[in-house]
């Protein structure tokens, strides 16, 4: 075991398991700060999807075993997604494309409940996948959309204004559980409180938050929570959405004739992902296996790990927020580390730098980040509305390293100096 920084954190055993830390640009190991737009995979994910595929890939419900085995397999990816959301089920958990292909399924589901004049809130924090299909449903129905506004320094939402939008006619709230783009936690628990008030529905967009905190669906108690298995080690393809007991109840997914009208078959359409799903399990697994100790059951093992992954990254950030900060004509969008809780991710301007051009800087030396909007549309207009032109975003993986910290702070500091 060794020590990084002040928390006990097995970094090169970590990095061992990644085969693209192997890579290199310019003589230098590459460094992956984009980890918002998703991780890198290790070896027991890259092999389970390649396992698959060697034992004969087969569709579902087939009388021979390659078929039995996929059946098997659905069923086993049900049960660790529901071990990482703490949900009560397998069956609470179906499974599509990617969290915005679920968000419009869900949206066109929900199309029969809702008449016009009722009410959504939708917030200017979230990613589009948890907008736009409800701004095409509002658009259709002749819904009414109340728009919960970011604080003044654009990295939290508001969240006394957002529950004063919440009323009795508001039938959906769609809010991000953690910021792909500034890293704000959003507080759930009063939301959830006063959804329950007026009867709506809670959709919780939880992609950015899934990498870096344990999601716990039974203390949260969202209708619907949805999140992508990339963003957590595992393979592009598989997004996975929550549902708790009964919200499909009255619902009308959009399916084929001869499949299910239940969850959670009921909202899949076509054929899944199946070697993804394989590559889910193995992410979900892996992720646990970085526990302290002896946790007993997988869900304790997810928990126990997370905490400890989440532990080496706040600390970590916390040295990257400082030196972001010593940056001339740098800004930083969010909250500081020690002003509640937050993802490892930073988004920042300078100052007569575009943010295409640092990020194309940054990349040509090794240093993988993103430059843009990073689909937090809403939240790019209000930087366009103060002058901004989008933004570059650093975001921390537990394979990231201290020293990989300074080298970006070190590349950044030198190409504003040049800039200037």
């Amino acid at each position: 075991m060794t020590r990084a920084l002040g928390v006990s954190w097995p970094i090169e055993e970590v990095r061992r398991e990644f085969p693209a830390l192997e890579r290199t640009v310019a003589g230098q190991p590459v460094v992956y700060l984009d980890g918002p737009g998703g991780s890198q995979m290790p070896s027991v994910v890259i092999d389970a999807l390649a396992n698959y595929w060697r034992q004969g890939s087969a569709n579902t419900h087939g009388a021979y075993i390659t078929s039995q085995l996929t059946d098997r397999l659905i069923e086993d990816a049900r049960a660790a997604a529901a071990d990482f959301l703490h949900a009560p089920a397998g069956a609470t958990i179906s499974f599509g494309a990617n969290m915005t292909t679920l968000s419009f399924a869900l949206a066109e589901a929900m199309s029969g409940v809702l008449q016009p004049g009722d009410e959504l809130v939708l917030t200017d924090l979230d990613h589009d996948g948890n907008v736009a299909p409800w701004l095409r449903l509002a658009q259709r129905l002749g819904l009414v959309v109340r728009w919960a506004p970011m604080l003044p320094e654009g990295g939290t939402l508001d969240l006394e204004r957002l529950l004063g939008l919440i009323g009795p006619h508001t039938k959906l709230v769609a809010v991000v559980g953690a910021s792909n783009a500034t890293g704000s936690v959003t507080p759930l628990a009063p939301i959830r409180a006063r959804t329950r008030d007026v009867g709506a529905r809670l959709v919780v967009d939880a992609v950015h938050w899934a990498p870096h905190l344990p999601i716990d669906t039974a203390a949260v108690e969202p209708d619907f929570l949805l999140c992508s298995a990339y963003k957590f080690f595992g393979p592009h393809g598989v997004g996975m959405l929550y549902a708790a007991p009964g919200a499909f109840r009255g619902l009308a997914p959009a399916r084929v004739r001869p499949q299910v009208d239940t969850p959670p078959e009921c909202i899949e359409t076509g054929t899944k992902n199946h070697e993804g799903l394989a590559g889910l399990v193995a992410a979900i697994d892996f992720i646990a296996g970085w526990a302290p100790g002896e946790p007993g059951s997988r869900r304790e093992a997810l928990t126990a790990a997370m905490e400890r992954m989440g532990a080496y990254e706040a600390e970590l950030f916390g040295v990257l927020w400082e030196g972001l900060g010593g940056v001339p004509g740098l800004t930083r969008y969010g909250r500081a580390p020690d002003g509640g809780p937050r993802a490892p991710t930073v988004s920042f301007a300078v100052a007569g730098l575009p943010t295409p051009t640092l990020g194309r800087i940054l990349g040509d030396q090794g240093i993988f980040v993103s430059a843009g909007t990073f689909y937090a549309h809403n939240w790019d207009l209000r930087l366009e509305a103060q002058g901004g032109t989008g933004a570059v975003r650093l975001g921390l993986a537990p394979y990231n390293t201290l020293a990989e910290v300074h080298r970006a702070v070190g590349a950044i500091q030198e190409a504003v100096r040049t800039a200037g």
